[in-house]
């Protein structure tokens, strides 16, 4: 069934989106001249204007009862503009009944502490078993809807084998507000990173652009062309003679694997990391052979995403979340400050 609700032009709270609603709204004289897809997103709120710029392509949009089909139309003041929201369909990915550890849930988001090994978005050679497969399965028929889908907006992510705080957008409102956060870095997340060496100076920055590896494109470089900016703060928590060090690192920017690429081109590589690793590194070479062997078959990158603080989509409300190390992390640490004793 579809149900219409009429906006003002001028109003300042903007109603959430719902699947299978019509919305109509009257230009304002203020509104002449704007994009009628910028108009439109502004005046319904909680829809991208690429998203209403993709309804008005698909025949959703009219003026005055008749079709709208050019989304960069000047608004004419005193029409009348209706747009209906599709019904969101089912989501591509399979529902699959994955344990999440849930922080913390409303309408609008969820905050959750992800494990190691899961990966985050079905992908040629994971197309399920993925946490998208598990909130799907999770949240269930509370998924408004995004893009015209019944699924979580994936906001940031983690690697497969990053473990740490993740938060996913349950409505498209709230995947905007919060993409728009992590754009401009309006947050606040902090990792600890188990890294070969110790780094001199114990604390400082690592800045340099970051692209496509030129010779292998699996793998991501500091570069000299073409690269983002990207800027990564540190400070050591933690030293085991010159053989390991625990940091603590802060994300100035938000690039692909920015932490592994960092400290690898300091040259304090992950332990455990499969791709920035290349070699035995020398500072393995004065740890006895048991711990050695350990931190070196370790199977995973040690990085985990140790806290995340941000405001809340719609209310604005102070939100912090911090999560410890998985198991496997502190068996590390714990090994290395057994051999220091």
């Amino acid at each position: 069934m579809t149900t219409t609700r009429t906006l003002s032009a001028r109003t300042d709270h903007s109603p959430e989106t719902t699947s299978g609603e019509t919305f109509t709204v009257t230009a304002a004289p203020a509104q002449a001249g704007l994009r009628a897809d910028r108009f439109l997103a502004e005046a319904i709120g909680g829809l991208s204007r690429s998203r209403v710029k993709a309804l008005i392509a698909a025949g959703a949009a009219t003026r005055d009862g008749k079709p709208l089909r050019d989304a960069s139309e000047a608004v004419r003041p005193g029409s009348t503009y209706a747009l209906a929201m599709p019904a969101a369909a089912p989501a591509l990915p399979v529902a699959q009944d994955i344990p999440l550890t849930i922080l913390f849930e409303d309408v609008d988001l969820i905050v959750l502490d992800k494990p190691a090994g899961l990966v985050v978005h079905p992908a040629p050679g994971n197309q399920d078993g993925t946490l998208v497969n598990a909130l799907l399965a999770h949240a269930g028929e509370d998924l408004p809807g995004i893009g015209g889908e019944k699924r979580p907006g994936i906001v940031h992510r983690l690697d497969k084998d990053t473990s740490g705080v993740m938060v996913v957008a349950k409505t498209e409102r709230a995947l905007r507000v919060l993409s728009e956060t992590f754009a401009n870095r309006d947050l606040e997340r902090e990792y600890l990173a188990l890294v070969w060496g110790v780094p001199n100076p114990p604390a400082g920055e690592i800045e340099g652009p970051i692209g496509r590896h030129p010779a292998d494109r699996k793998r991501m470089a500091v570069v000299q062309k073409g690269g983002k900016p990207a800027l990564t703060r540190y400070r050591t928590e933690r030293a085991w003679d010159a053989a390991c060090a625990l940091l603590r690192c802060r994300l100035a920017t938000g690039r692909t694997h920015q932490i592994r690429v960092h400290l690898s081109e300091i040259n304090h590589p992950l332990v455990g990391d499969p791709v920035y690793l290349r070699r035995v590194p020398a500072a393995a070479r004065g740890l006895p052979e048991a711990v050695r062997n350990a931190l070196l078959a370790f199977p995973r990158q040690a990085l985990h995403a140790e806290s995340l603080a941000f405001r809340h989509p719609v209310t604005g409300q102070p939100l912090s979340f911090s999560v410890p190390p998985p198991a496997d992390f502190v068996a590390l640490t714990t090994l290395l400050s057994g051999n220091a004793e």
